[in-house]
């Protein structure tokens, strides 16, 4: 994919109803983490030298951005967050510039840090923690 400007990134969080999707509005910073765990594999018969299988993957991706008491996506974010169980697995998708799909992930959020200074406009942030592969769907 080409480069692209990160203001020009989509991020969509599911509604309560299945099948809608509301943008998150005032994002102004986005990072996508990836995570691995190993198991060791090493024997007498490594010697003495290491060894080691990637064994699972994770990903999150947090959002930051001006905090905005009516926007609409932030809203359901913040009442995700309160969601426990299974009920907290929501679906988040997300797509650069260009991109002829969604990355689709059902994920766990949770709030970040929010507030600011005295000539500051206050913060919000969340993060989204994937359970299970990405899926895809096609943008219209």
């Amino acid at each position: 994919m080409p480069r692209y400007n990160a203001r020009d990134c989509v991020f969509e969080i599911e509604a309560e109803t299945p099948a809608t999707w509301i943008e998150i509005g005032d994002i102004n910073t986005f990072s996508k983490s990836h995570e691995e765990e190993t198991t060791d594999t090493t024997t007498f018969g490594s010697d003495g030298q290491s060894e080691s299988q990637k064994m699972q993957l994770g990903k999150s991706l947090t959002l930051e951005g001006l905090h905005n008491t009516t926007d609409a996506g932030q809203l359901r974010v913040e009442a995700a967050n309160e969601l426990l169980g299974e009920d907290s697995l929501i679906n988040f998708r997300f797509h650069a510039p260009g991109a002829t799909n969604w990355t689709v992930w059902s994920a766990h959020v949770n709030l970040g840090d929010q507030g600011g200074g005295n000539n500051d406009k206050g913060t919000w942030s969340a993060t989204f923690t994937r359970s299970g592969a990405d899926t895809t769907e096609v943008i219209v």
